[in-house]
């Protein structure tokens, strides 16, 4: 099987000469439309949870309930993006593109207008087909959890409709702050990198956030981010980990205001400490603390012209094993090994071959010269963080973040930063984007 792809984030720092003293006034004219929505996503019935292979038993019971929230915006010009997040593990391909078509014919929204985030929590239903075999699900949750993307696929999109019928006069800005809990996990060693924390490791500690303001200057929705894995917890029941502890904290601070939560270029993050759910709150805590520091400052308004786009590539994957090796394999005593071999030899026998490349998602979205959002498939570590400010800002000061994905994960994460470079972009974001073997 396929390892899984990597995704990207640009943070940085923006100078705070760039920000304007009083963002937040209401003299500001109102020249966007902004429309949020929340649908609650737990499943009803116990089911097999994602993210851990080493899970034997489905869930039990609830800390809180999961969320799918969504966010539309519109520019005076009508141009629309609508950023979907939700506390689940990823969001599978097929799923992207059912929700895309559906949301084209009855919304008339454009693929490109679709940004599509999950937060990576480990306490979440498996819902990817693909898992199945690898975890050696019996049929009854295998056909329980196409059951439950079945009602997600409906729930999304009527949210997705919810929030652009929601679409009121708003304003934008920009700010970030800090959260410090993220700590590398790929320790090396002679051989290959360990997962285990590495505090010498690179990390992204910006918390960037994007405030949307009624026109009355009243704030309405917070949507933020984080470069980190959401697995601070590893037990059986339904939970949005650190990220759906800061969202509960922000929308209990912030009367009748969503709170949204965009994960960060934190493949090779942990959150620690970790394994308890004291420990999730108290990160949960950290990260509302740090998106309530960035606002307490200037924010950056976004008065520019929105323009959206959507792309696809090619990824190469290293060299599969041959039919031998991979029945070699089938008779492994390690369990996952096995599983992955038996999946590999029904593919061959299918297919009579083995994918070597991965149909890979790219989007941006311009914010005229005030901001830009950067959407990549794929799990990536913050390593990319510093390749992409190099490779695309070219040294400008940027704040930002883009969301980790899994491998067939293709919702899409996103990046803010500030737009100094027009056309040299999307060049160099390519050229980043080309797989690494690490």
């Amino acid at each position: 099987m396929q390892k899984p792809s990597c995704v990207v984030v640009l943070t940085g720092t923006l100078l705070a000469s760039l920000f304007l003293s009083d963002a937040h006034s209401a003299e500001r004219v109102a020249t966007w439309k902004a429309g949020v929505a929340t649908v609650v996503i737990t499943p009803d019935e116990p089911m097999w949870m994602a993210g851990y292979a080493g899970r034997d038993k489905p869930s039990e019971g609830k800390v809180h309930d999961l969320f799918a929230k969504a966010l539309a915006v519109e520019d005076p010009a009508g141009t629309r993006l609508v950023i979907v997040t939700t506390d689940l593990i990823g969001i599978p391909r097929p799923l992207r593109d059912w929700l895309q078509q559906e949301a084209a014919t009855r919304y008339e929204l454009p693929p490109e207008g679709l940004l599509l985030n999950a937060s990576h929590t480990h306490c979440g239903p498996e819902l990817r087909a693909s898992k199945a075999s690898l975890y050696g699900l019996a049929p009854e949750r295998v056909s329980q959890g196409q059951a439950y993307l079945e009602a997600l696929q409906s729930k999304l999109l009527a949210l997705v409709g919810s929030a652009i019928e929601n679409l009121a006069l708003a304003k934008l800005s920009y700010t970030h702050g800090r959260a410090g809990f993220a700590m590398n996990r790929r320790r090396p060693t002679e051989t290959e990198p360990r997962n285990a924390p590495y505090p010498d490791g690179p990390v992204d500690h910006d918390v960037p956030v994007l405030r949307v303001e009624n026109a009355d200057g009243e704030l309405k929705a917070i949507v933020f981010g984080y470069a980190c894995h959401n697995t601070t917890l590893g037990f059986y029941q339904f939970c949005g980990d650190y990220a759906g502890f800061a969202q509960q904290y922000l929308e209990d601070a912030h009367e009748n205001v969503t709170a949204m939560f965009v994960t960060g270029c934190g493949a090779d993050q942990n959150p620690q400490p970790r394994r308890t759910l004291d420990l999730a709150q108290q990160h949960g805590r950290a990260l509302a603390n740090g998106v309530e520091a960035a606002m307490l400052g200037p924010s950056k308004p976004i008065d520019e012209r929105l323009q959206v786009a959507i792309a696809e590539t090619s990824l190469q994957f290293a060299d599969p094993p041959s039919r031998s090796e991979l029945e070699s394999q089938a008779k492994s005593k390690n369990k996952y090994e096995r599983r992955r071999a038996v999946v590999l030899l029904q593919q061959l026998d299918e297919t009579s071959k083995i994918d070597t490349s991965y149909s890979y998602l790219l989007q941006t979205a311009n914010f005229g010269d005030d901001l830009l959002m950067i959407a990549m498939a794929g799990e990536v570590v913050v390593d990319y963080v510093f390749a992409i400010q190099a490779g695309v800002s070219r040294g400008t000061s940027l704040g930002g973040w883009l969301q980790q994905r899994r491998f067939r994960v293709c919702s899409l994460a996103a990046s803010l930063a500030r737009r100094r470079i027009r056309k040299r972009r999307c060049d160099a974001l390519h050229n980043v984007a080309r797989p690494v073997r690490t």
